[in-house]
């Protein structure tokens, strides 16, 4: 798996806070851009008011590679957020491919019953590939197939995202994806994503009976 950032919005703690600020002012914000000097005090508050609207104007694009189709079912689920995902109707995918949890790599007879599969089902792509159309030949790749895809969501579905796919009870691999994308996001605006991460981190663990047990720290 690799997670780069393409693209975000500059300044972007700087612009929120701004925005924020605008609510409550007779400047507009473009006036009130020179006079924040301490946007993670301004965001905080007006935040944590409930107002989440304000971080909506910053904008993160990522691109990541050789995740799982499995993994990506899952992440478009995020319906405020735009992706553009490797087209399986147009990219041959003539060399096996494909995601393997550890639970299977720890286990050599699962991992052996696993290739082999994967083995079958490559064998099987290629012949189809020979006789119908590749959009149709795909129908047998599976959840493990690696893809590329390219992701942008403002920050407050961000935080929202990593409320939720940060969390110990979401899949391992969308995890570890999410984790990436926070550590960055982190780095680039620390006042936005100040408390991001799932909801333990902050509180209580909202998930009650379900609960992992294991709170994480920040």
């Amino acid at each position: 798996m690799i997670v780069r950032l393409l693209a975000h919005t500059p300044d972007a703690d700087r612009i929120c806070a701004s925005a924020g600020n605008s609510c409550y002012s007779e400047k507009a914000s473009y006036e009130l851009m020179d006079e924040i000097d301490d946007p993670e005090r301004i965001l905080s508050k007006i935040v944590g008011m409930g107002h989440h609207s304000v971080v909506e104007h910053a904008v993160f694009t990522f691109s990541v590679e050789g995740v799982s189709r499995a993994l990506t079912h899952q992440l478009v689920r995020h319906r405020i957020a735009s992706f553009s995902q490797q087209s399986q109707r147009y990219v041959p995918l003539n060399d096996p491919t494909y995601v393997v949890p550890d639970t299977i790599k720890a286990d050599p007879d699962s991992l052996k019953v696993y290739t082999e599969m994967m083995d079958t089902i490559w064998d099987a792509y290629r012949k189809l590939s020979d006789r119908v159309p590749a959009e149709d030949a795909r129908y047998v790749l599976p959840n493990g197939c690696t893809t590329n895809i390219t992701i942008t969501m403002n920050a407050r579905e961000l935080l929202h995202f990593f409320s939720l796919r940060c969390c110990e009870r979401a899949q391992w691999e969308i995890r570890e994806m999410a984790d990436r994308m926070l550590t960055i996001c982190t780095e680039i605006s620390p006042a936005i994503f100040r408390d991001a991460g799932p909801p333990c981190t902050r509180g209580p663990c909202p998930e009650g009976k379900l609960s992992c047990g294991r709170p994480r720290s920040k």
